[in-house]
């Protein structure tokens, strides 16, 4: 090879060698771009300001996170000092994206903000404006009283502080409040929305711890010589023994200065012997992890150890042990709670574990009913089909299983477990008829059994000779049957045209309310379920729908969850 030639190859080499270079450093500056300008906007969101939802101080019925039947509490619950009709404001610049009535949440606003965060308001009494009006000509236009509507992005903008709606208490809410959640608009996470109003909010009460409870593992720990959780009082009277491996609960709740709610607790740290094993900080979670409180909680004990199926990302674990305790010396431990809430206030519990050598029994259990978290369990008796997929179950779990019968019942009763172990999504369960007292098989469901014995619908479709229904629990379950219509009653009937509101109240006792309808003098009525803990049935009377002047009649109908019909008749004068 010449000198010319290999120059030549030099060159080309090292024209190549640059150009890499140049794409590689090209590569790293738009990647540090992508970075900084998404570090830039996670500042810019919090950096995020609002205004308040109302023109009057602040005071909480509830927090974000609170322990509710299985969901977290998604918002702040702002007092309206016990009336409806309060002005809700926007906190900040942004549209309105959903708008819906419904009859778990009332009247609801979903408003986008610029600033990257978006709110949901629930339980409000009425929407204002333009929004009002549309609502109401879809409510006729559909005959029905839930109804939803999603405007194109910008078609009803908002400006911080404009009024946007008016407190209310509809839906399932036991008294007048605004419930706000605060949603961070990229990942569609529910945030703590009390960071924002801090500034706005007085508090120096800490949360209270109200007792602990200690979970010996099945087969590995036993707590007072026995496997059995156990609860105890904060200040334990008697001195608590155990050996192996346990987790530990406690049962807290926070407090405000000058109001008597009590809230859910922001942050939990467990130490043991001074070293953190467990912390909890409840400051977002996705509407998917929910079901996941299922799994933390046991009532209303939080955990402070991460069950192997629970994904639930505000818990940490900070042993190797999923914040389980190995307890395998025969000295005292020292355990040590810190509580906090979400302005600093700060509690601490302490109490000392006792570890005392013990013979621990395992677990014995016929293969058939030990269901294993991390695999597919299908169960097969005769009269029942179980299939629960892979990742329903939070752990393993030891099934209690009994079945009982009686000559004169439609299928035996199974009991899966004895008490309730709560799955992380919906499983399969087929039950079989031995009896048909009825050939109408619509009127037959699936009834969940209580331990008392009462009977509550599940639902459930007949499908050749047996009842398929998709269950959440595995309890005690079996089939009824329901022939008997909804009870309809007028409500202050003498009142109504005096008052212009028409109340009724539907009850069914065994699968509840499935639908209604009513009419005025023949026309479609706007009756609705205002708030679903009474269950009234109300039609607020409108001089452009029904003329003033004269005699009326109302007709109802009610349809239960298996199809029976109630149909009544009723006078006023307005």
């Amino acid at each position: 090879m010449t000198k010319q030639s290999f120059a030549v190859i030099s060159d080309e080499l090292l024209f190549e060698q640059d150009m890499k270079y140049l794409i590689f450093f090209s590569l790293l500056f738009f990647v540090g771009s992508v970075q900084k300008s998404q570090a830039q906007e996670t500042l810019d969101a919090k950096k995020a300001t609002f205004t308040q939802p109302f023109d009057f101080p602040i005071t909480f019925s509830g927090n974000f996170g609170e322990i509710r039947s299985n969901h977290f509490h998604g918002g702040l619950d702002f007092k309206t000092g016990g009336a409806i009709g309060k002005q809700v404001r926007a906190l900040a610049d942004g549209y309105i994206s959903r708008i819906r009535v419904t009859h778990g949440s009332g009247y609801v606003l979903d408003v986008v903000y610029n600033n990257g965060y978006s709110t949901i308001n629930r339980h409000l009494n009425a929407f204002v404006g333009e929004i009002a009006r549309r609502v109401e000509a879809l409510q006729y236009e559909k005959e029905s009283w839930q109804v939803e509507i999603t405007p194109e992005p910008g078609e009803y903008p908002v400006k911080a502080g404009q009024v946007i709606a008016l407190s209310g208490n509809t839906g399932y809410s036991f008294g007048p409040h605004l419930h706000l959640d605060l949603i961070e608009t990229e990942t569609g996470d529910y945030v703590d929305p009390l960071p924002f109003f801090m500034t706005k909010v007085k508090d120096h009460t800490a949360p209270r711890a109200e007792g602990i409870m200690l979970f010996p593992q099945p087969g590995k720990g036993v707590v007072n010589g026995t496997q059995a959780r156990q609860s105890f009082p904060v200040k334990p009277v008697k001195p608590i023994t155990a050996w192996g491996t346990i987790g530990a609960g406690i049962r807290a709740y926070d407090y405000m200065d000058g109001v008597n709610n009590r809230y859910g607790v922001k942050t939990v740290i467990l130490e043991v012997d001074g070293k953190e094993v467990f912390r909890s900080v409840v400051d977002r979670f996705a509407y998917d992890e929910n079901p996941y409180i299922n799994s933390w909680t046991h009532g209303q004990y939080m955990k402070s150890f991460i069950e192997p199926g629970n994904h639930l990302r505000m818990l940490r674990a900070s042993n190797d042990n999923r914040g389980l305790v190995d307890i395998y010396e025969e000295r005292p431990y020292q355990f040590v709670y810190t509580l906090s809430d979400g302005l600093g206030n700060t509690s601490r519990v302490n109490f000392t574990v006792q570890g005392k050598k013990t013979d621990i029994s395992p677990v014995n259990h016929r293969e058939k009913y030990a269901f294993k978290w991390d695999k597919v369990n299908y169960l097969q008796d005769p009269g029942l089909e179980l299939v629960i997929p892979r990742g329903m179950l939070y752990d393993d779990v030891w099934l209690n299983y009994a079945v009982r019968a009686d000559s004169g019942d439609i299928a035996f009763t199974y009991q899966l477990n004895d008490t309730r172990v709560p799955m992380h999504g919906y499983c399969d369960l087929r039950i079989g008829l031995r009896h048909r007292p009825i050939e109408d098989v619509t009127k037959y469901y699936v009834a969940g059994v209580t331990a008392r014995g009462g009977k509550y619908s599940i639902g459930g479709t007949y499908e050749e000779g047996a009842m398929k229904v998709r269950i959440r629990d595995l309890g005690t379950y079996t089939v009824a049957v329901d022939t008997v219509p909804p009870n309809i009653t007028p409500v202050n009937q003498a009142q109504w045209g005096r008052s212009g509101r028409i109340v009724i109240k539907a009850q069914d006792k065994e699968t509840g309310i499935h639908s209604y309808r009513g009419t005025i003098d023949g026309k479609y009525a706007l009756f609705g379920r205002p708030n679903s803990i009474n269950s009234n049935l109300v039609c607020e009377l409108d001089p452009k729908q029904v003329e003033k002047g004269g005699k009326h009649w109302v007709e109802m109908t009610v349809t239960d969850g298996c199809g029976n019909q109630t149909t009544q008749e009723f006078e006023f004068v307005w």
